[in-house]
C-alpha cells in the first residue's frame, strides 16, 4: 500500500492540462454493451476506476485495450448478465451495468453497490425507473435481479427526496434507448456527465432530446451501433488543481478544461478573492493578498458540487474569518475534517454544516484518507502546510485522479509516493 510524503510551503506555479472525466467515462464504457462491435473512446483518464471497469467489461465478455488515454472496446454478440459482488463492492459505478444490460438483454443480476463510505446512497430511483419501463425487480441475497420481457417507454418523474440523481438518470436512460416507444424522464439530473453520456448514446444511434435540461425525451430504437467519441474534461480534477495553486499562494494556467461546467466553483474562487482569467477551454488563477471567507451551499448541478466540498474546506481553513459550508447531498461527507484538525485547522461540525474559522497556518502531520475527495483535500492541505505530512490510504485518490503527484510536481510541489 502506497502513501504520499509531502513537504509543504511551496508556492505552486506553472501550466497543466486537465484529464478526461472519470464520472463520464465509466457509464460511457458500460453503454458500449448496448451494441456489438468495436467502439473507440478517447480522452480517457488513466485512473483505477477505469481499470476496474475494464475488468467488469471483460468479465461480461468484451475485449478491451487501453493505451495512451484511448479505449478500444470490442463487444461480442453474446455477453453475460451477472455483475458479481466482488466487482460492485469495489466501485459503485459498476451498477451502470444494470441499465445497459436491461437495454440489451432484458435481464441483469447485479450486486448492490459499494464505493466511497460517504453516506447513504440508495438505488431506489434506479429501480423505480426500471419498473416504469416494465421490469420485474427482485432483491435476493444482496443482488438486484431485473427481468423484462419487453421494455416499453413511459413518462416518469425521477427526482427523489434529496433532489435529482445522476446515477439513476444515466441508468434509466441507457435502458430506455432500447425501449419500445417514447420515454420522458422528468426531474432528470443536468450534470455535464449526464449530458456527455446522452451524447455518446446519440452517437451510437439513440434518439435523445432535451439534453442539458431536466426533461429528457428518448425515442426508443431497435438497434445501436459502435461509435468513436471523446470524453469531456473532468471538472472536479480541474477544480482540485485550481485549488492547489490557490491554497499555496501560487498561480496556474489550466488548459484543456471546460470553464462552462465550473461556474459555481469559479464564482466561489472569485468571491474569496482569487484572480481568474477565463478563456474558452482554459483558466488562469493567481493568488491575492486579500482573501475573504465565504458561505457555500452544496447542491446538485449547476450549484456547488459535493465533489469539491472537501477541497474548499481545506482552502477556507486558511482564509481569515468564518466560513460555513453546508453539505446537502451526503450526510457523511465531512470525514476529512478530523484529519484537518490534526493539521491545526479550526473546524466545527454542526449537523450538515462545517463552520470554519480560518487559521494563519497548517502544520504537517500524519493523516489518513477516507474517500476519494477527502484524499484530495488532505493533499491540498499538506501542500500548504508548514513541514512534512504523510498521507496514508492514497489508493482512494488513485481511483479518480490521473498521476496527481506527477502533475503537482510539474508545478513545483515536493510530493513523493512511497510504499508503506
Amino acid at each position: 500500500m502506497d502513501k504520499f510524503i509531502i513537504k509543504g510551503g511551496v508556492k505552486l506555479s506553472g501550466e497543466l492540462n486537465a484529464s478526461g472525466s472519470k464520472n463520464s467515462v465509466l457509464p460511457i464504457m458500460v453503454a458500449t454493451l448496448l451494441t456489438t462491435g468495436r467502439s473507440v473512446i478517447k480522452n480517457v483518464p488513466d485512473v483505477d476506476d477505469v481499470k476496474h471497469m475494464i475488468k467488469v467489461l471483460e468479465y461480461l465478455g468484451a475485449k478491451v485495450t487501453f493505451k495512451r488515454n484511448t479505449l478500444l472496446i470490442d463487444v461480442p454478440s453474446k455477453v453475460g448478465y451477472v455483475a458479481p459482488y466482488d466487482f460492485v463492492r469495489k466501485m459503485r459505478a459498476s451498477y451502470y451495468v444494470m441499465g445497459s444490460l436491461i437495454g440489451r438483454k432484458g435481464k441483469v443480476d447485479a450486486s448492490l453497490p459499494g464505493g466511497c463510505a460517504i453516506g447513504e446512497r440508495p438505488i431506489d430511483l434506479h429501480l423505480k425507473g426500471f419498473k416504469e419501463l416494465g421490469c420485474d425487480i427482485k432483491l435476493e441475497k444482496g443482488y438486484v435481479k431485473a427481468r423484462c420481457k419487453k421494455l416499453k417507454g413511459k413518462e416518469m418523474f425521477l427526482e427523489g427526496s434529496k433532489g435529482t440523481s445522476v446515477g439513476a438518470t444515466i441508468n434509466v436512460m441507457m435502458a430506455a434507448v432500447k425501449a419500445e416507444g417514447k420515454t420522458i424522464i422528468k426531474g432528470a439530473a443536468v450534470e455535464p456527465e449526464v449530458s456527455d453520456v446522452a451524447r455518446f448514446l446519440n452517437s451510437m444511434g439513440a434518439k435523445i432530446t432535451g439534453i442539458d435540461s431536466p426533461v429528457l425525451t428518448i425515442d426508443g430504437v431497435e438497434k445501436l451501433f459502435p461509435a468513436e467519441y471523446s470524453v469531456i474534461p473532468d471538472r472536479i480534477e480541474a477544480g482540485t488543481l485550481l485549488v492547489s495553486a490557490a491554497i499555496t499562494g501560487g498561480e496556474l494556467l489550466l488548459k484543456k478544461c471546460n470553464p462552462g461546467h465550473m461556474d459555481a466553483v469559479l464564482n466561489k474562487l472569485k468571491e474569496i478573492g482569487f484572480k481568474l482569467s477565463i478563456g474558452e477551454n482554459e483558466i488562469y488563477i493567481k493568488s491575492s493578498r486579500i482573501l475573504k471567507p465565504v458561505n457555500i451551499d452544496v447542491l446538485p448541478y449547476p450549484f456547488f458540487p459535493t465533489d469539491m466540498q472537501a477541497q474548499f474546506v481545506s482552502l477556507l481553513s486558511l482564509v481569515d474569518g468564518i466560513s460555513i459550508v453546508s453539505e446537502n447531498i451526503f450526510e457523511k461527507r465531512f470525514m476529512h475534517v478530523p484529519e484537518l484538525l490534526r493539521m491545526g485547522a479550526n473546524i466545527t461540525i454542526d449537523s450538515n454544516k462545517a463552520i470554519i474559522k480560518g487559521v494563519k497556518k497548517l502544520l504537517g502531520a500524519p493523516v489518513m484518507a477516507s474517500d476519494l475527495r477527502a484524499s484530495a483535500a488532505l493533499v491540498l492541505a499538506a501542500l500548504a502546510a508548514e513541514g512534512e505530512s504523510e498521507i496514508k490510504r492514497i489508493y482512494h485518490i488513485d481511483r479518480g485522479y490521473e498521476s496527481i503527484e506527477k502533475k503537482l510536481r510539474k508545478l513545483g510541489a515536493k510530493i513523493k509516493r512511497v510504499e508503506e
